[in-house]
């Protein structure tokens, strides 16, 4: 079970250095993708299926869509979609595959060894769920928002254009 933590961590924490340094904003959305999957593997590990299923629902799932959108409205023009073409080869998926590929083999191995939480079927009320998040697991939502904040603030900077201006 330990060896599953690690290696869930060691991917997000790859992924995570991967998305920051990367220059294209789509190969980091990539990457991004992958480092919040790994994080919700991380608190499955640990004993946390909601936050787990929080975290891919809410922050991989829903934020994530919320960038594409943002990429989508700062790549404008004919030559912004030149360039996409340009991005969309295979080898761009080479490094999240592989990552994502790593977290797959290692929720499989998982749920055949029976390891990880054990789900018990049962109603969660919406009080539970803010015990929960703002209790034992708040530094752990808190640090995930601060990556979505990074990520956000990378794709602002990557995004922003300067123009020259011309004096008539």
């Amino acid at each position: 079970m330990e060896l599953a933590f690690y290696i869930a961590a060691a991917v997000a924490i790859i992924s995570t250095a991967l998305m920051l340094r990367d220059v294209n904003v789509v190969h980091a959305l990539l990457y991004l993708i992958v480092s919040l999957l790994a994080v919700a593997v991380v608190f499955y590990v640990i004993g946390a299926p909601f936050v787990a299923a929080l975290e891919v629902i809410i922050y991989a799932g829903a934020i994530v869509v919320l960038f594409v959108f943002v990429v989508m409205m700062l790549n404008l023009g004919e030559q912004a979609m030149t360039q996409e073409k340009g991005w969309l080869t295979p080898g761009i998926w080479f490094g999240p595959t592989l990552l994502a590929g790593v977290l797959l083999c290692e929720v499989a191995y998982l749920v055949v060894q029976g390891g990880g939480a054990q789900l018990e079927a049962g109603m969660v009320t919406p009080k539970q769920v803010g015990i929960v998040l703002f209790g034992p697991y708040l530094i752990g939502v808190e640090l995930a928002s601060m990556l979505l904040l990074a990520g956000l603030v990378g794709a602002y900077h990557l995004g922003v254009r300067t123009t020259k201006r011309m004096d008539v």
